[in-house]
Parts: structure tokens; sequence; C-alpha cells
């Protein structure tokens, strides 16, 4: 495959985007980010990466996906225990080829291990991702998403998905007397931001149809809020996506569209299954 070709695959401008940010994270804004946390969660991602594509018996091994779901479990997986930074890893990518329906993984893999080892651990806890109340700084994040979205093609997901959820918070604060700064403050946040353009925006885990994936977006967004501000319950996104999750397959009998593929080479066109991992 020529590098032209290699270069329409979306998930490069995903890599890129989310190394930029951890790197400025760690530089910049002082995530927390643990070095060995970040070996041991990618080290471990490729390693079950591996297996998996050889259990699967696919044509070739693909460290790209596996590469994106690292990055974001780095940038919101906050925990001191390198056990439980590696079971991360690997309940996020074993889960994508134990759990499928009709040639697609059901739950995004970050989201689910991020949920699991929350159930689980109280040694494991998802960043807030309050990067600073600067306009500019949520401006820029959100541009660098929106980049990544419009090569995968899934822009409409995350548009939906933040407008809804957008007007919740306004009508919210409207209701209450509270001044705009609030629901502004709210949306600034970058775990919110990375779960709008690099979570609910996956390909593999959303509805095959644009409708379905607007119709998702809305069922996600409806979800959240009231998860954080009827049961004021933390994480309300990540939490709304794995409980939605189940609704894609029944959203995808519905209203029919096309199975994504990150790449449609020649040689595989007719195979609707390898290399969708």
């Amino acid at each position: 495959m020529t590098l032209k070709n290699h270069l329409k695959d979306p998930r490069y401008y995903q890599i890129a985007v989310l190394t930029s940010l951890v790197c400025f994270g760690v530089v910049a804004l002082d995530f927390g980010i643990h070095w060995q946390n970040a070996v041991t969660i990618v080290a471990t991602a490729l390693g079950v990466q591996l297996l998996g594509t050889h259990y699967a018996r696919l044509p070739h091994f693909d460290p790209l996906s596996p590469l994106i779901t690292s990055l974001s479990l780095t940038l919101l997986l906050r925990t001191d225990e390198l056990a439980l930074a590696a079971a991360a890893a690997a309940i996020a990518i074993g889960g994508k080829f134990l759990i499928r329906f009709r040639g697609k993984h059901v739950f995004n893999p970050a989201n689910m291990a991020l949920v699991t080892l929350m159930l689980a651990s109280d040694q494991a806890w998802v960043s807030s991702g309050q990067w600073g109340s600067a306009a500019i700084g949520a401006f820029t994040l959100a541009c660098l998403g929106f980049l990544v979205l419009t090569r995968a093609r899934r822009a409409e997901t995350t548009i939906a998905f933040l407008l809804i959820y957008a007007s919740m918070l306004f009508g919210r604060a409207a209701w209450l007397g509270d001044p705009l700064a609030i629901p502004m403050h709210q949306l600034q946040n970058g775990a919110l931001l990375i779960f709008a353009f690099f979570m609910i925006s996956d390909p593999k885990t959303t509805p095959n149809s644009a409708a379905g994936r607007v119709l998702f977006a809305a069922i996600v967004a409806t979800i959240a809020f009231t998860i954080q501000f009827i049961y004021y319950e933390p994480n309300g996104p990540i939490l709304a996506l794995i409980i939605s999750a189940p609704a894609v397959p029944l959203i995808d009998t519905l209203m029919r569209g096309q199975l994504y593929r990150w790449q449609r080479p020649a040689a595989r066109a007719r195979n609707p299954v390898k290399g969708v991992y």
C-alpha cells in the first residue's frame, strides 16, 4: 500500500492529535500523568492486540487502533497502580475482540476499560480534565478534534452530542437563574472534549447511518445530563456511553447504513469482517 493510501486513514490524525495533547499536558499543564503508566498502557495494549490478531486470524497486525485507545486512557485514567493501568489496556483491547455483534465491537474500548476499573476499584479514577477556564485552550482542543472527525467522516456524532448537551446545560442555567458563565465553564472541560471528539465519535461503535448517529448522540447526551445533573454522579458522559452502547445494534437494524472501514484496499473490499478490529 502506498504512503498516500496510508495517510488517508484518519487514525494517523487521531494519533498525532492525542500525542500532542499528552505532550502538551505533561509539559505545560501538569496533568499528573506517570510515564510508567503510559508505557505500561501502550505496551499492554499492543501486546493484547498482537494476541488478538493471532486469535482472530487477521491478515496482519494493526497497531493504530490500540495506540489511539492507549493515548485516550493515558489522558483520562488516573491510578497509582501499574497493575491497574495494565488491566485497563487489557480490558480495552481484549473487549473489542471478545464482545462483538455483526462485525462490530459493541463497546468503545477506552470507555469500557474506564467504567470497569471505576466500578471495580477505588484506586482508579477518571481525570476531571479541567485544564483551565481559558476559552482559547478549549477552542484549540475542539479544532484539533474536529480535524480528526472530518477525516473520519463522523462529525455529526460529536456535533449533535455537543449541541444537545450544551442546550441542556444552558437550559438548566436559565431555569435556575444561573449566569451563563456556569454552563460555559462546564463545557470548557478537557475530559468532555476528549469524550466528544475521540470517544463517542468512534466509527466502530457508533451506528452505521448518519441519522442513527444523531439519534445515538441524543440518547447519550440525555443520559449523561441525567446522571450528571439529576442524580449528581460524576463522569456522566462516560457512564452514559457504556449504558447506551447496546442500543447501537437496534439502531443499525432500524436505520440501515454502511459498515465503516478505516481503509478499503481493493484486495479486501469483499471481506466485511477481517481488518475491522
